[in-house]
């Protein structure tokens, strides 16, 4: 099987386009179309439906698709550990994050990876509800919780320190809590999931965050919406710190309770299947992430998870 004729399949399946997946691997439109009818021959089923309108994937195809990448996968792998190419990664990549981490952190870098790396595209997909990294056949999807699916591997990119903070505007309407007894009866904004979140205090002391306790008055899943409602006033909040950083820096925000920390082991993870061979865009777009946004000491509040298996 002609692994040409496999990315001019790929690139058609994501772009939905076999003209423009042609011009992106350099190949005039009529050839491309030649390609890939050779290649449903071969396989003896159709892959892409053509119509005068557009193109979309069969059933047959949807179901060839994350094989025909595991195979290029496979192929580039091999070529670049034998030194088989001196060209930098190419391609598209695709890539899942939080929303609110991607905002203020991945989408400034932009420029930066775009000049690094000129012919990878990057396909984001961002939402800070949480997603299927394998069922979504991402190359790389960033996590921000325990990792705990065995069907997933995955590196460290940094700690994912939560803490709870609130205006001083509510500290001095409300009062500023010492214990987490004293939490109960406070306005809380919360995320979508109330679970009960364990604390450690600064004697080794356990306690339980139990936002049941206190008066929920915004429940969000969106985590730059819920700093800037903290930031307003609205009430307390639990937060990263990589969102919060600068706000606490400047006095925007006041960290509550900073001698308790919570005991929930989040690690932010650069995660994909466990299936997959880790190709060398995606190596490389992992090694870039490591290095502009890995060890930030203002995103550091205590020794990190252990890293997974």
């Amino acid at each position: 099987m002609d692994t040409d004729n496999l990315r001019l399949f790929v690139m058609a399946a994501e772009l939905l386009n076999i003209s423009a997946a042609g011009r992106a691997l350099g190949i005039a439109p009529a050839v491309a179309s030649a390609r890939l009818a050779k290649l449903e021959q071969e396989l003896g089923v159709e892959l892409l439906r053509r119509t005068t309108r557009k193109v979309s994937l069969s059933l047959d195809g949807s179901d060839f698709l994350p094989y025909a990448r595991e195979i290029l996968a496979q192929s580039d792998a091999a070529r670049a550990i034998l030194g088989g190419t001196k060209a930098g990664p190419k391609g598209i990549l695709r890539f899942a994050a939080p929303s609110s981490f991607a905002q203020r952190h991945i989408m400034p870098l932009l420029p930066k990876f775009h000049e690094t790396y000129p012919e990878l595209t990057l396909d984001l997909r961002l939402s800070d509800t949480r997603f299927d990294a394998i069922e979504g056949s991402f190359d790389l999807a960033l996590r921000s919780a325990p990792l705990t699916d065995s069907s997933l591997r995955g590196r460290k990119l940094a700690d994912d320190t939560r803490v709870l903070c609130a205006a001083p505007s509510y500290v001095e309407t409300h009062g500023m809590p010492k214990t987490p007894a004293e939490l109960e009866n406070h306005q809380f904004i919360a995320w979508s999931d109330l679970e009960p979140r364990p604390l450690i205090g600064p004697g080794g002391e356990a306690a339980t965050l139990n936002p049941s306790d206190m008066i929920c008055r915004a429940i969000l899943d969106d985590g730059d919406a819920q700093r800037e409602a903290t930031v307003a006033g609205a009430g307390i909040s639990i937060n990263s710190l990589w969102s919060v950083s600068e706000e606490l820096a400047s006095g925007r925000l006041v960290r509550l309770l900073p001698g308790w920390r919570m005991n929930d082991h989040s690690v932010l993870w650069l995660v994909y299947p466990r299936s997959n061979v880790l190709t060398p865009k995606t190596r490389f777009f992992i090694d870039f992430l490591i290095a502009n946004l890995g060890n930030r000491p203002d995103w550091r509040d205590h020794a990190g998870s252990a890293a997974p298996a």
